[in-house]
């Protein structure tokens, strides 16, 4: 039976989620968005919507594609596992956004000041074969990949070749809403590590530094949404987008927003707002860097938490599906209550028709009618329609 995420279920009740307040420290004057939103002349009532008032898919592990042929053996030796949780594969970063509607990316980055560190993984190694034929793997840089040396296969191998592809498209569909990157800083698996395989240098400060730089070698400043943008004299970052709330999609399209998943004090060192990053972090509800933050799976209770959220403002992610539990559960269920849940970030590994063949299953997240963005279901304002969201 076809599994669609347009079979939805009905809202739960909202609960109370008392907020803490949050020192105000002295901030240097930051320009109103709203002034600069002005610029671009409004072509209709959906402009005046605000970016957490919409919804839309996102692509977990967006960048993935399973092992393949020798290099599959020997991985599978490794990690007698890997079936369990690794055989599911991605179309490139230009057909997520253009082909499947995706509007959100996950990519895991791992640290290579020196250059060359994740080139010759253990199970090309063990396959007999040489180091990957990419000179880009040998130069220093962010590399992206699932698992090093076990789970390497990937359709954009560093960071800035899949920012650049973020950037080609989305110059070719400037009309977007904004495109939402999440990035998982990761490191080596010490198992892995015992085997012979690469050891990855801990995250540090100024490997955060250089990941900023390189977002901005690709993006320019007005091309992201930063905390900067959002902040106003006086206030931190939470009291911000809670007081005035996120920016107006006249302004917004057409550009991108990056958020951390897993990395946040060292960031914020001297920085308690984000003061001059290129990424979001997930900040605890009441701290001052609180605006975007998480809640992966929305059943139960968690919707409810979820819609609270939502309506106060912050800006969510959940998650529809997992691999590759939900398909072998045969738990489908999940999509409907996340989208219901009114996060506005909603991210699957299978967003395409076709992608859980393999397991006797037609299973597809993706919103009504296969849209690339609707209106919100919690957030949403009533003048809000789905086709003039995007242009």
């Amino acid at each position: 039976m076809t599994v669609l995420a347009r079979l939805g279920v009905a809202v739960v009740a909202v609960a109370t989620t008392a907020l803490a307040s949050a020192v105000v420290p002295t901030l240097t004057h930051v320009p109103d968005r709203e002034q600069t939103s002005q610029l671009t002349p409004a072509s209709g009532p959906d402009d005046d919507v605000r970016m957490n008032q919409i919804q839309f898919m996102g692509a977990h592990n967006a960048y993935h594609r399973e092992m393949q042929g020798a290099e599959l053996t020997e991985s599978i030796k490794i990690d007698p596992g890997y079936p369990q949780w690794g055989y599911y594969s991605h179309a490139s970063v230009p057909d997520l956004l253009d082909r499947q509607n995706v509007r959100a990316l996950e990519f895991d980055v791992l640290a290579d000041p020196e250059g060359g560190l994740y080139q010759n993984p253990l199970a090309r190694q063990r396959a007999g074969l040489g180091p990957i034929d990419d000179p880009d793997m040998a130069k220093p840089g962010m590399k992206v990949l699932h698992v090093a040396d076990q789970d390497y296969n990937t359709t954009c191998r560093t960071f800035v070749r899949c920012l650049q592809q973020v950037k080609t498209w989305s110059k070719a569909n400037p009309g977007h809403v904004p495109i939402i990157i999440q990035v998982e800083a990761k490191r080596s698996d010490a198992r892995w590590e015992k085997l012979g395989g690469a050891v990855s240098p801990p995250w540090t400060p100024a490997l955060l530094d250089d990941l900023d730089a390189e977002i901005r070698s690709v993006f320019t400043e007005d091309q992201l949404i930063t905390a900067d943008d959002l902040r106003k004299p006086g206030l931190t970052l939470e009291q911000s987008i809670l007081k005035y709330g996120w920016p107006k999609l006249s302004w917004a399209r057409g550009k991108v927003l990056f958020f951390f998943d897993n990395v946040r004090e060292m960031y914020l060192e001297g920085r308690p707002n984000l003061e001059g990053r290129a990424v979001f972090t997930r900040g605890p509800i009441g701290q001052p860097d609180a605006a975007i933050t998480q809640i992966n799976d929305p059943r139960g209770a968690n919707q409810a938490a979820i819609q609270d959220l939502v309506r106060k403002g912050y800006l969510i992610r959940t998650r529809s599906d997992e691999p590759l539990s939900t398909v072998k559960n045969k738990e489908y269920s999940r999509v409907g209550i996340a989208l219901d849940s009114g996060a506005q970030l909603v991210t699957t590994d299978f967003p395409s028709v076709g992608m859980t063949a393999r397991y006797d299953s037609d299973f597809v997240a993706e919103l009504p009618g296969g849209a690339a963005v609707r209106c919100n279901p919690v957030s949403a304002p009533k003048y809000c329609r789905d086709k003039g969201l995007e242009r």
